[in-house]
């Protein structure tokens, strides 16, 4: 369940639950028709052909058993003998009602989502196939694409979504679904990643696993509630960016939700979808990014001084922003550029992508597997 809060975010949640009127759905669906039509994907083209093909099969099959059961019963046949056309043509319409009320109930959703953004100053995107997001979901497996995006640009640009992808082929496929928020930063930052322990079963629920020795412990509670991995050699970066009522802020607000930083970009992951027509939902969301959002401009400030030492060939140093010398004194013998003082916004290339282990409980599980069929072969 959603996290409380004693100070809610205020938010417009009635579209989530208004009635809606039916002209406007269509409306709706015809506008997003008309904006998705010239960008027919390959695979839409395709199932729209497999389900026209299938439909032309079985009307070739219906049709001539019908006429030669009605030729039976016209010859003094039972009644009976059309039992089989009642129920195929019950399962048909049985199963056109299904698709029709599940496409009515997912039209609604996304009108109602469409609203809600535009009740809450924020827009609202239908679909995006392979979004060019640098997250850690968003690069694995294919099929890949986000929908019912909710999307906020100030004070800072935000997106709610849901995400999908499939790894594997033919009957071993897996489709995998996340929730998440996308929220820009100000500057790239070192690769971190906060895995929640409060949503994990038997290991960690993310898609990838990081190298222990990326493992960084934190002062007072955080790790009961988060693993944090980051870069070697980044360890003093990340104790400024997680300072201690950050650290707070991330355990009283996202204690549920997986955290990545990259690049300029934080995500927040869960395994429930994230865009969704429950108030309750929305409520957590909206409260966990109006908790961290304010302590962005401290992370702004952040700078990697491994850039700078990249250039002048000094050894790397480490981290929290350069200062810049204090008026009076003289650390340089000349007079320094303007805004050269301290280095670009930028991450060194050691500090972009975590390191990333193997996955060992498949690896185990295959071995295992491996032993017991060469034992039960030998032991017949």
């Amino acid at each position: 369940m959603p996290a409380s809060s004693s100070q809610p975010i205020a938010f417009d949640a009635r579209p989530l639950t208004d009635p809606v009127a039916p002209g406007a759905v269509r409306a709706f669906v015809s506008a997003m028709r008309a904006r998705r039509s010239s960008s027919m994907t390959g695979t839409k083209v395709l199932m729209i052909i497999i389900f026209s093909v299938i439909g032309i099969v079985f009307l070739a099959i219906l049709l001539p058993m019908t006429s030669l059961l009605l030729a039976g019963l016209s010859n003094g046949g039972p009644p009976f003998i059309l039992l089989p056309v009642v129920i195929i043509a019950f399962l048909a319409i049985g199963l056109g009602l299904l698709i029709w009320s599940t496409n009515r109930s997912a039209r609604i959703a996304r009108y109602r989502l469409s609203q809600f953004a535009a009740a809450n100053n924020m827009t609202y995107e239908d679909r995006i196939n392979d979004p060019q997001l640098p997250g850690m979901i968003f690069n694995i497996g294919r099929s890949r694409h986000s929908d019912r995006l909710v999307r906020g640009h100030s004070p800072r640009f935000v997106e709610f979504g849901n995400y999908q992808y499939t790894t594997g082929s033919g009957k071993h496929s897996t489709t995998h679904s996340w929730g998440y928020v996308a929220v820009k930063l100000d500057v790239p930052l070192p690769n971190i990643v906060l895995d929640a322990l409060g949503n994990n079963g038997f290991g960690t629920n993310l898609p990838a696993s990081f190298q222990k020795e990326q493992r960084l412990s934190l002062e007072g509670d955080f790790d009961r509630y988060f693993t944090l991995y980051c870069p070697e050699g980044y360890e003093a970066d990340a104790l400024y960016l997680f300072t201690p009522d950050i650290m707070a802020r991330f355990v009283d607000n996202a204690a549920q939700l997986d955290v990545e930083i990259v690049d300029d970009w934080l995500f927040l992951y869960t395994k429930r979808a994230a865009s969704t027509l429950d108030p309750a939902t929305w409520a957590w969301l909206f409260g966990a990014v109006g908790a961290l959002i304010t302590k962005f401009d401290q992370w702004a400030r952040w700078r990697d001084e491994r850039l700078a030492a990249a250039h002048s060939d000094a050894p790397a140093q480490s981290t929290a922003p350069a200062q810049a010398p204090i008026a009076g004194t003289h650390a340089l013998p000349f007079a320094a550029p303007a805004g050269m003082l301290t280095p670009p916004p930028g991450v060194a290339h050691s500090g972009r992508r975590l390191k990333r282990s193997g996955r060992w409980i498949p690896i185990v599980a295959v071995v295992c597997f491996g032993i017991v069929w060469f034992w039960m072969q030998f032991a017949r």
